[in-house]
């Protein structure tokens, strides 16, 4: 088939455009969270994603008005544009402060030379309206059963207040009028079905990384998030010679619970010790990590601290645990720990040998009489 056969309808083609436009939106995004993440930088991805919806369709929506400034059919694009403005408000909820709303329509306005029209301020400020009202039927009725209909009732007669701006403006027929703004409400229906099946997608992914990198019993981190963090926090020590400190704990005579009151019981306890130790963690630094290594064994990382930074934190949570008291089933349970803490030294050539001499201190408090802290 030659290109000159190749006939496809605008719409069909414009269809394929905006969900080409959102996809690379999503595709880039997510490239750019990973990376973040991948160097362990300390960036709010919620703030980067804000900040990166508003860039990318700012750049599209001048971008693509850019070919038809100032003649006759510059209105040719405005559904495009209307969409990117509905992923920002409704799919992303970007916020933006009102008094940064008027220079960026300010600076539109007098690249799509439109300054000088009073169609087009009522355009602009209907779409600030547009814009804020968004927002608050996204917050309002996103997670609702109506939430595609509360929708549509925002987007719907917006779209036709902003095409009667236009219509006034341009003085094209009311039959382009009607089909433009059919051609916005399908594209808002297209819009809200695939990103509802992107975000599935996505939460679906968010589940099975937690799952895979967190403990189902205790919701802690577990072994394989210890073993990457570890590594990252390891080759920061080597290279940048940034102080890290570890302290294992594991529950004394963890067994005997088990076989004397039930592993229903025993898991009780696991998840009232890991409760108790993350919110002490969490009145204290949340930078400092907690994970689960095995079955009744727990490490802390502290990252960045020397040994005896860590003093406040550790004598914290070993008060917490000790003498504790679990019930469950009718049943008071007491516990107590036994606790190894280190320094990363330079004798240290992997995370191994890190891990191995926190375990060894753990090993030396339970062969001296268990609920002690062993340093070295």
């Amino acid at each position: 088939m030659t290109w000159s056969q190749w006939l496809i309808s605008p719409f069909i083609t414009s269809v394929f455009f905006v969900l080409g436009v959102i996809t690379l939106y999503w595709v880039t995004f997510n490239w750019l969270a990973t990376w973040i993440r991948s160097r362990h930088l300390k960036i709010d991805e919620d703030l980067v994603r804000n900040c990166y919806g508003v860039i990318y369709m700012l750049i599209f929506v001048f971008g693509i008005q850019y070919s038809v400034v100032g003649q006759s059919n510059a209105w040719e694009f405005m559904n495009f544009q209307l969409i990117a403005i509905i992923f920002c408000a409704y799919f992303l909820n970007i916020h933006i402060p009102y008094y940064f709303f008027f220079p960026i329509i300010l600076v539109y306005m007098v690249f799509d030379q439109s300054i000088g029209y009073w169609q087009s301020w009522g355009h602009a400020i209907t779409l600030i309206t547009f814009f804020w009202v968004m927002n608050i039927v996204r917050v309002k009725f996103r997670n609702r059963k109506y939430s595609l209909t509360s929708y549509l009732l925002v987007g719907i007669p917006f779209g036709g207040m902003l095409w009667i701006w236009m219509k006034w403006k341009f003085a094209f027929p009311w039959s382009t009028f009607a089909e433009e703004w059919i051609y916005l409400v399908i594209f808002e229906i297209l819009l809200y079905a695939y990103i509802t099946m992107l975000s599935h997608d996505s939460a679906l992914r968010l589940r099975l990384a937690n799952l895979a990198s967190h403990d189902t019993l205790t919701k802690t981190e577990n072994f394989t998030a210890y073993t990457n963090e570890i590594k990252y926090l390891f080759e920061q020590y080597s290279e940048d010679s940034e102080p890290l400190s570890m302290m294992m704990f594991d529950i004394d005579h963890f067994k005997r619970v088990n076989d004397t009151y039930g592993h229903l019981a025993g898991d009780a306890v696991l998840q009232h010790v890991s409760m108790v130790v993350q919110t002490v963690i969490d009145e204290n630094d949340q930078n400092v990590k907690f994970y689960r290594t095995g079955g009744e064994e727990f490490n802390i990382i502290f990252p960045n601290y020397k040994i005896k930074e860590t003093e406040t934190i550790i004598y914290q949570i070993f008060e917490a645990i000790n003498h504790l008291s679990v019930k469950t089933g009718g049943q008071e349970i007491k516990i107590s720990v036994s606790v190894g803490v280190s320094e990363a030294i330079e004798d240290d050539k992997s995370p191994i040998d890190f891990y191995n001499r926190v375990d060894q201190n753990l090993y030396h408090s339970k062969r001296n009489g268990r609920m002690q802290i062993t340093v070295a």
